[in-house]
C-alpha cells in the first residue's frame, strides 16, 4: 500500500495534508511535523476480547433502545434506535431530510439523552433559524458546523454521555488523510468507515444523511448501503405536503415498512391514519374516478385513480401516466381494445394517482381499467365502490398479494361493493375484465 506524508501538530494533534507555518486548529506557529501514513482506507476494527461466546449471552435489552419521540418511528426501526447502530437516510435535496433529523435530535434531547447535530452544509445561525421556525429552540439541541472529520470524531471522546450523533450530510465531510474533494467515493468510504468504527466502539447511535442522484440512488459508492445497519428513504412530491419514510434495509426490524408524514409550519407530523389520506375532496359523482385499495409496504391505502379520455387531433394519440409506469398503461389499453372491443386509437388517455402518490402495486390494474372505461363512456362508478386486482394479457383478473389485508381494510372503511379477483376458490369476485364491462358499461 502506498504511503504519503501528512503533517501533525505537536500540540493539538491536528492533521493537515500539506505543511503550513501556522496550525489551522490551535494557531501555534511552526508546530506541524511530517509523518508517514498509508493512503488506503483502513479496515474496521472493533474492540473485543476475541473470545467466542454463546449468542444467548449477547442479548439486547429493549430498555437500552433510544426513543425517537414518535411511536410510529420507533415501530419502524424495530422498537427504537439500537445503541451503536448506524442509520443512512437518503432523499432528494429539499425533500425534508434536515427537518426530520433536527426534529429527531430535539426529541432525543427532550427525553434527557445527549445528542449532537453536525452540519456540513449550514452554519449555526442557519440551524438556529430552522429550529426557531420549528419551535425547537428550547429543546436543548446542541450543534456544530464543520466539514472536517477530526471535528466530527472529537465528541466521541469528549462527550461521555453522547447517545446520538446526526451527520448532515456525509457527502460534505472530508478526511484529512485524503487529498480528494468531499463527496468523492474515496472520501465517503473513508469517512463512513471511521464513523461506523467509532459508533460501534462508543455505543453511540449515528445517523448519516445522504443525497440521491438523478436515478434515485444514494450518491457515492453503493457499498455505503451495505456498511450501515439501516437504510431509510424519504420520498414525496415537493408540490404536495405529504412525505413517505420508507425502510429499505433494517438489521433490527422489518423492512419494506413506511411512515407517512405531512409537512406543515411546525415540520413533519405523522399521519396517524393514512388509509384515506389521499381521498380528500374527492367527488364520487364524476366519471373517470375509481378508488383502489393499494398496498405499499405492509400498509393498505385507499387511493384515487383518475383517468381522462378525450378526442385526439394528433396522428399518434397521447398517453400520460403520473404515479405509475407508463408501459403498464400501454399494456392495459392494448388488452382493453383486444378483449373489450373498445376503440381508443383516436383518444388521448391521461391517467394519474390522486395526491401525487407513486405506486408500483400490480393490484391497481383493475381500478385503472375501470377509471379509463368510466371516462371513455362518461359513466360514473358507484360512489363507495373499491377495486383491486392484476390484469394479465388475456384480460383475466388475477389475485394479488395482501388480498385479505385489502379486504379487511375495505370492510373497516365501509366500502361496498368490492370488486376484486376470485380468490382461493371463492365464487365471488371478477374473473375477467369482460365481467367488469358487463356490470357498468354494457
Amino acid at each position: 500500500m502506498k504511503t504519503k506524508s501528512i503533517y501533525i501538530c505537536t500540540l493539538c494533534n491536528a492533521h493537515s495534508p500539506r505543511w503550513q507555518g501556522q496550525c489551522p486548529r490551535c494557531g501555534e506557529w511552526n508546530s506541524l511535523e511530517p509523518r508517514q501514513q498509508e493512503s488506503g482506507v483502513s479496515e474496521l476494527s472493533f474492540k473485543s476480547d476475541n473470545i467466542p461466546k454463546d449468542i444467548k449471552s449477547a442479548d439486547i435489552n429493549p430498555a437500552d433502545f433510544l426513543d425517537t419521540g414518535t411511536e410510529e418511528l420507533n415501530d419502524l426501526l424495530g422498537g427504537g434506535i439500537v445503541p451503536g447502530s448506524v442509520i443512512l437516510l437518503g432523499g432528494e435535496p429539499g425533500i425534508g431530510k434536515s427537518t426530520l433529523l433536527l426534529q429527531l435530535c430535539a426529541a432525543v434531547s427532550e427525553n434527557g439523552s445527549c445528542s449532537l447535530y453536525v452540519s456540513g452544509e449550514e452554519s449555526l445561525p442557519q440551524i438556529r433559524s430552522r429550529a426557531q421556525r420549528l419551535n425547537l429552540l428550547d429543546s436543548g439541541v446542541r450543534a456544530i458546523a464543520t466539514n472536517s472529520l477530526e471535528d466530527v470524531l472529537e465528541p466521541f471522546s469528549s462527550e461521555r454521555n453522547l447517545r446520538l450523533m446526526i451527520i448532515d450530510s456525509v457527502q460534505t465531510i472530508s478526511s484529512p488523510g485524503l487529498e480528494s474533494i468531499p463527496g468523492t467515493p474515496s472520501q465517503i468510504r473513508a469517512v463512513s468507515s471511521k464513523l461506523i468504527q467509532k459508533a460501534k466502539e462508543s455505543n453511540t447511535c449515528v445517523v448519516l444523511a445522504g443525497h440521491v442522484t438523478k436515478e434515485g440512488q444514494i450518491a457515492g459508492p453503493k457499498l455505503l448501503e451495505h456498511m450501515v445497519d439501516t437504510v431509510l428513504y424519504l420520498e414525496g412530491d415537493k408540490e404536495h405536503l405529504f412525505r413517505i419514510l420508507r425502510v429499505v434495509k433494517n438489521r433490527f426490524g422489518p423492512s419494506n415498512e413506511l411512515i407517512m408524514f405531512e409537512m406543515n409550519s411546525t415540520g413533519l407530523n405523522v399521519v396517524r391514519d393514512p388509509s384515506t389520506f389521499f381521498l380528500q375532496a374527492r367527488n364520487p359523482e364524476l366519471s373517470g374516478s375509481a378508488v383502489v385499495m393499494a398496498v405499499d409496504g405492509q400498509k393498505p391505502l385507499a387511493v384515487e385513480v383518475q383517468a381522462l379520455a378525450s378526442s385526439s387531433f394528433l396522428a399518434i394519440p397521447r398517453r400520460t401516466a403520473l404515479g405509475f409506469d407508463l408501459n403498464r398503461l400501454h399494456l392495459l389499453l392494448a388488452v382493453m381494445e383486444k378483449k373489450l372491443g373498445v376503440n381508443m386509437a383516436q383518444s388521448d388517455i391521461y391517467t394519474k394517482i390522486g395526491g401525487g402518490l407513486r405506486l408500483s402495486d400490480p393490484g391497481m390494474d383493475l381500478g385503472l381499467v375501470a377509471a379509463v372505461l368510466s371516462s371513455f363512456k362518461n359513466i360514473s362508478l358507484p360512489g363507495r365502490s373499491v377495486f383491486w386486482g392484476e390484469v394479465d394479457l388475456n384480460g383475466q383478473i388475477r389475485p394479488v398479494l395482501g388480498h385479505d389485508l385489502r379486504m379487511k381494510q375495505a370492510m373497516k372503511l365501509g366500502y361496498k361493493p368490492v370488486f376484486s379477483p376470485r380468490h382461493s376458490g371463492s365464487e365471488t369476485g371478477l374473473a375477467t375484465i369482460m365481467d367488469l364491462q358487463s356490470l357498468f358499461f354494457s
